[in-house]
């Protein structure tokens, strides 16, 4: 059985060559948009001439600024990470469904839910995941104040919420061996409150409320998190337990082991040897800094303690948080498949916020506005009808022309984030999988052109069926050992949903299976697989059988090898099947090879056996 061992690899290369292939006809089109937009927008400034815009009333403030500009910057990472060659066929079974392992029943079936929507449709999903988190990113840099900017913090605040829930199962919150060294609450959380700060309205930018509220919420946090830390019977005190690395020693060789360049694997693999030596005195340092910066952030965001406090607490954080980073976390991108740097570096960014923010942003007088030159009124401009008001196209150019280089910027940003989620939106409208998986696994069709072999078999009702007798019908033809376990059961499945895949058409297919057991090849043998694989209600399927010299010469006829397993009545052969049209031709041989048999890979051989049905139902 062909199919019994194989499986889709992360770094197939039908796979990536689709998902490079698919970002970069993307990326062609992002482009183009720049280029149209940037040419719209320099004509309509040059030709309309649109007066100065009037100053802003504030300036914004510097936390502000580190958040939009720093999680901007989190977010294009993260989205080139996407673009990784592995990513695609990867992430479902490599990345979201072992997150998910150690979370209750109820969050792994949350979690998987998106893993198979993702793995039905993977270059799609790839794709849009990477253009949707650059545009992100993209618009939160380029958008600095006014609605444009809220809103860019509303979309990082609910794509944060998708990849916190689906992609870290909901930060592994109801994980055993939740910690802030391994990232808890996960990253995504982080990028969701600072997208809820940024969205804030310009009112509260003045005062230093938002200052002391960060600060007083990441001193509960951390001192949630040594609370946690500390609590015995976690594993986490111990270096070693029973000849066993403990929870920190084992995580920290899982990361050495992380393909990555050999200096930073050295400094890792040096920290899990001293933590496993000495695991109580490095968790006692742990739960003493994170209860020692909570309880400093806390004081500073009462208004107490000296001066000096709330600048030691911002450098005790950033230095307590970059060891993690490097040393447990191991940056939290190599391997190919990591999706992002991970925690330390937005919760630097969000203590750096609040302790910025504690200065309140001045408040400048408002500057008058720039008066604006009258245009002459035209029919251009905006009219008024009997149905009221209406916009006309040079009103709209130069409003257009009058926007900001970063409105544009901004706009171009949306522009990408909805390239990337179109595909994938309308992906996930078909029920069934991407045929690229099929493709991946077995490669293309073999296009043919020939009578086919006739034949006259015993269905699994005892009747006389020949391939005469199937005229003016497709014949879908495979071979199949009705005692398999592997492969031959997958292939009757996706037989079966290839018949659903063609609904209506499918009263013009027979879906036709022949015997390839020489030692069990009755009538019996094919009627309990039918019962088995749930075949005997599809009316247009057929599992042939006859003698084993019938059985033998139509083997010899469609080039099909039956050889009997070692130390078992399973036959070794080859997963073929083969179109024949209406006249009696065969048109098509696909391999048939399941692969691992997941439900995305059944249902995209299904779909790969439906489309060559209805291609030689087409009148040619």
């Amino acid at each position: 059985m062909p199919g019994m061992n194989s499986g889709l690899n992360d770094n197939n290369p039908v796979l990536v060559a689709a998902f490079r292939a698919a970002l970069l006809h993307q990326g062609l089109i992002v482009l183009l948009i720049f280029a149209l937009l940037a040419v719209a927008w320099v004509s309509a400034r040059e030709w309309l001439r649109p007066g100065k815009a009037a100053s802003p009333a504030s300036a914004e403030p510097a936390w502000r600024q580190l958040l939009r500009i720093g999680f901007g910057a989190l977010w294009i990472i993260d989205g080139l990470l996407q673009a990784q060659p592995a990513m695609a066929a990867g992430l479902p079974s490599q990345v979201i469904e072992p997150t998910a392992a150690s979370s209750p029943s109820w969050v792994q079936h949350i979690v998987n839910w998106a893993g198979t929507a993702w793995s039905y449709h993977p270059i799609q999903a790839g794709a849009a995941v990477v253009w949707i988190q650059i545009g992100i990113g993209v618009w939160l840099i380029t958008a600095a104040r006014g609605s444009w900017s809220r809103l860019a913090g509303l979309a990082s605040v609910a794509w944060g919420l998708v990849v916190w829930v689906f992609g870290e199962s909901l930060g592994g919150i109801f994980a055993p061996g939740l910690t802030w060294l391994f990232g808890a609450p996960g990253a995504a959380a982080f990028y969701c409150a600072a997208g809820v700060l940024i969205a804030l309205p310009e009112r509260s930018w003045a005062t230093a409320r938002i200052g002391r509220t960060i600060l007083a919420a990441a001193g509960a946090f951390f001192i949630g998190m040594a609370v946690l830390q500390a609590w015995p019977g976690r594993g986490f005190w111990p270096g070693t337990r029973h000849g066993q690395r403990g929870t920190l020693a084992s995580m920290v060789h899982a990361m050495a082991s992380t393909p990555q360049p050999s200096l930073l694997a050295g400094w890792v693999r040096g920290f899990g040897s001293f933590t496993a030596a000495n695991g109580f005195a490095v968790n006692l340092f742990a739960v003493i800094a994170l209860a020692a910066i909570g309880t400093a952030l806390v004081t500073v965001a009462a208004g107490r303690g000296p001066a000096w406090l709330g600048r030691a607490m911002l450098i005790a954080t950033i230095a307590l948080c970059l060891a993690d980073w490097v040393l447990v976390e191991d940056f939290g991108f190599f391997g190919g498949l990591g999706t992002d740097p991970n925690s330390m570096i937005p919760i630097i960014l969000l203590v750096g916020a609040g302790y910025l923010a504690l200065a309140p942003a001045p408040a400048p007088a408002a500057e008058p506005a720039t008066a604006q030159p009258t245009a002459e009124p035209a029919a251009a401009e905006l009219v008024t009808t009997g149905t009221g008001p209406a916009w006309r196209p040079a009103r709209l150019a130069r409003a257009f022309g009058a926007a900001s280089t970063r409105a544009v910027l901004a706009a171009w940003a949306v522009a990408m984030i909805i390239l990337g989620a179109a595909p994938m939106a309308l992906a996930q409208a078909s029920p069934n999988a991407s045929p690229i998986l099929a493709q991946a696994i077995d490669g293309d069709s073999a296009p043919l052109n020939f009578a086919a072999a006739p034949f006259t078999l015993t269905d699994q009702d005892g009747r006389q069926v020949s391939l005469a007798s199937l005229h003016g019908k497709v014949v879908l033809l495979t071979f199949l050992d009705p005692v398999c376990t592997s492969d031959c059961p997958l292939i009757a499945q996706e037989f079966r949903q290839a018949d659903q895949v063609l609904g209506a058409k499918s009263h013009g297919v027979e879906l036709v299976a022949i015997v390839t057991n020489p030692l069990y090849h009755s009538v019996a043998y094919t009627r309990a697989f039918d019962t088995q694989e749930r075949l005997t209600g599809l009316p247009n399927w057929l599992y042939l059988t006859g003698s084993l010299a019938q059985l033998q010469q139509t083997w010899k006829n469609y080039a099909i090898a039956a050889e009997i397993a070692p130390a078992g009545g399973m036959i070794l052969h080859n997963d073929v099947a083969y179109v024949i049209d209406a006249n009696g031709r065969t048109r098509t041989e696909l391999n048939l090879d399941p692969g691992p048999g997941t439900a995305s890979t059944k249902s995209s051989f299904a779909g790969e056996l439906a489309a060559a049905a209805e291609h030689v139902m087409r009148p040619s």
